[in-house]
């Protein structure tokens, strides 16, 4: 049997970006479902059951805040993408603290918002809160804070275990050092990207001084962890 493809619920009340986050979604293997305002939202939740919600604060009717507050009153805990205009410090930290998964600024660039809602998701398509991710004999267990390799635990720092983990949940794809900085390290980090580097090359001594090496670089992009060359 084929496995089910993720689904996505997007809800903008501006048609343009319904049409530009709906064909990048679909094009990236999800299934999508829009809604152009926050009750229309409500009730596509019940009747879609997204795995993950995209969502526009600044609605017509009930905003966005509003929705995850009456979804996570009700019990949901759909991982919610923010996508905003809304861009001052206290609507992140207002997006982030009341349940909200991420929050992403408008305008965006399309390939980190795709990334950012692969995030949500395991490989299989389950929520991110699936707590076991796998890349060749590499396994990271959430739940115990565990990873192992070839048959042997490793032990991580809690950034490279983040890190870790945003490599695993995007396997096969290449990540910028931006989609990492912004993704593994806290929202008000003012370091540099060259903390990046830094902590891959930690990962690389701890996971791949065995073959096949998973942590890969591309150059003038990023890095990817797969277990092909």
């Amino acid at each position: 049997m084929t496995p089910a493809r993720p689904r996505v619920l997007i809800v903008d009340d501006e048609e343009s970006i319904r049409f530009v986050v709906d064909s990048a979604l679909r094009r990236a293997g999800f299934d999508t479902c829009s809604a152009d305002g926050g009750r229309q939202a409500l009730d596509r939740v019940a009747a879609f059951e997204p795995d993950v919600v995209v969502l526009d604060v600044m609605l017509p009717d009930v905003d966005g805040f509003e929705v995850l507050d009456r979804l996570r009153a009700d019990g949901s805990e759909v991982p919610v993408v923010f996508l905003t205009a809304r861009d001052s410090a206290d609507d992140r930290i207002r997006g982030l603290t009341t349940g909200g998964d991420d929050y992403l600024v408008k305008p965006f660039a399309v390939a980190e918002l795709v990334a950012r809602v692969r995030l949500r998701l395991s490989p299989g398509g389950a929520s991110s809160r699936t707590r076991r991710l796998r890349c060749a004999d590499l396994t990271l267990d959430v739940d115990a804070h565990r990873v192992t390799r070839d048959g042997r635990s490793i032990h991580l720092s809690p950034t490279e275990f983040r890190l870790l983990h945003y490599l695993l949940v995007n396997a096969g794809h290449v990540l910028t050092r931006v989609q990492i900085l912004d993704q593994v390290w806290p929202y008000d980090f003012d370091g540099d990207w060259a903390v990046v580097d830094t902590f891959i090359s930690y990962l690389r001594r701890k996971i791949d001084d065995v073959e096949p090496k998973l942590i890969h670089t591309v150059r003038g992009v990023g890095f990817c962890l797969r277990a092909d060359p």
